[in-house]
């Protein structure tokens, strides 16, 4: 490569709950740089998710936490060229890209779920993801089911 990589920007902490992840979830979630929504949609939904359920011990910021780590993919596939054919090829994923391609897909899927506002349908979201259900969790299972199909392409990684 010529050039060098760009450096990590440094994110600040979400003023509520003091987490960078939540402020990198909110920057996935804000359309044409309205951040302030975001943050509401986002601190709306966390409070849906605390009426709707009560789990001993954990509040709702854990609860999303458990949901982002059961839509988080460890396995993707990747196409790659060989010998005139597409193949594609099963990886694991990097650290930084799993998270965010888990809040990439759970906002995905809230987006398409039917419903009132946006944080209603966040909220719905995070509750069927850490229930094991939902569009979120079933994409995952989806880039799982395709990486194990082509397993015996593994041998062409990079």
């Amino acid at each position: 490569m010529r050039k060098s990589k760009p450096k990590k920007r440094v994110l600040l902490p979400d003023p509520t709950y003091s987490d960078v992840e939540v402020t990198r979830f909110v920057n996935h979630l804000m359309y044409d740089g309205k951040k302030s929504i975001a943050f509401g949609i986002f601190y709306e939904a966390i409070d849906l998710v605390n009426e709707k359920m009560t789990v001993e011990g954990k509040s709702a910021l854990d609860i999303w936490r458990e949901a982002l780590l059961r839509v988080t993919p460890q396995l993707e596939v990747r196409s790659r060229r060989v010998g005139g054919t597409n193949l594609q090829v099963p990886q694991e994923v990097r650290p930084e890209r799993k998270v965010s391609l888990a809040m990439k897909n759970l906002i995905a899927a809230a987006r398409k779920r039917s419903g009132h506002s946006m944080s209603e349908k966040l909220a719905a979201e995070i509750i069927a993801a850490y229930n094991g259900e939902g569009q979120a969790y079933r994409r995952m299972e989806e880039l799982h089911r395709m990486a194990e199909a082509n397993k015996a392409f593994a041998h062409f990684r990079r």
